[in-house]
């Protein structure tokens, strides 16, 4: 039997590159998104290799959330796989210049929004003592940098939360683990800076950083590991990158 993963923010970046993999290796897809026009694209692109059903709701909205899981037509309600992978940075400032309107979205949606998607999917899972939940975090989750406090935060919040949901939920035998990149050349950027792209373009400037793919590689890589196996927490970074702030910036 297929297994069926649930993908949060598909429709760029990490998400999508994963959702890609997956579906060339026949895994059932419930992709999720808040831009219906690329979840519709993807659907036509993909669902030429495996069963497809989207759903496009923000994570930031509790209700929505919950009310689109629960609309799962039964061929896509028993998740497998969970990639909790929605998250955004927003601003890059000190923080006696932060904007509490980007504070907000980073929180809502880097944390609560990941509990919110967990908290509709992990009941079934625990029922079933069976699944995988994979957490999206950042080297941002492992070391602080200097402009970055609030969505550093965010992330060492999903670090704590990875390691905690894996001590509840290890009495129902649901793996859980986190995968923490270093700079990937996404939209991550350009959304960050608020779509000034020149000054993204210059985050991924005079080394080679790592491509949504690479990432996408490896989670497909834990969750395809023998049951007994669990991958709990992986940093993977550019070999550019010796720490979330040093960067050789002439290797290309």
């Amino acid at each position: 039997m297929k297994k069926t993963a649930l993908v949060t923010g598909a429709t760029s970046g990490i998400g999508r590159a994963t959702a890609r993999l997956f579906a060339q290796n026949g895994i059932h897809l419930v992709l999720c998104g808040r831009r219906q026009e690329r979840l519709d694209g993807l659907q036509n692109e993909l669902g030429k290799h495996t069963p497809v059903h989207t759903l496009n709701f923000d994570v930031r909205d509790r209700k929505a959330v919950l009310s689109a899981i629960d609309s799962l037509p039964s061929a896509f309600s028993q998740i497998d796989i969970l990639i909790n992978n929605a998250g955004n940075a927003h601003g890059l400032n000190p923080i006696e210049e932060g904007s509490l309107d980007d504070w907000d979205a980073m929180l809502d949606i880097n944390v609560k929004g990941l509990l919110y998607v967990s908290k509709a999917i992990i009941p079934r899972m625990a029922e079933r003592k069976s699944g995988h939940i994979i957490n999206i975090g950042s080297i941002a989750g492992k070391e602080v940098y200097p402009k970055g406090s609030v969505y550093c935060a965010s992330k060492y919040a999903v670090d704590a939360i990875n390691k905690g949901m894996r001590m509840d939920l290890n009495t129902y035998g649901i793996r859980v683990g986190a995968v923490n990149p270093g700079a990937v050349e996404t939209e991550f950027s350009n959304v960050r800076f608020k779509g000034d792209q020149e000054r993204a373009d210059s985050v991924y400037q005079g080394f080679e950083p790592l491509r949504a793919e690479d990432i996408a590689d490896i989670v497909y890589f834990v969750v395809t590991r023998p049951y007994h196996v669990n991958i709990a927490d992986l940093v993977v970074m550019p070999t550019a990158q010796a720490s979330a702030t040093l960067i050789k910036r002439d290797m290309q």
